[in-house]
């Protein structure tokens, strides 16, 4: 399947080229922000974070 058949996920809105070339992983992104945390700490789960390599 092409990138361009893929959902994006929301790092689609973000304006680092790093996280855009991200935005069509089938993985459910999150960008630096509350929302990632709020989520994690809702559902008690770890947050993964990627320092941005490339």
């Amino acid at each position: 399947m092409s990138v361009e058949n893929r959902k994006p996920n929301r790092l689609i809105n973000e304006k680092s080229p790093y996280l855009l070339q991200h935005a069509h992983n089938p993985v459910d992104w999150f960008p630096w922000g509350p929302e990632a945390f709020q989520k994690a700490a809702r559902e008690s789960k770890l947050v993964f974070l990627s320092i941005g390599y490339s």
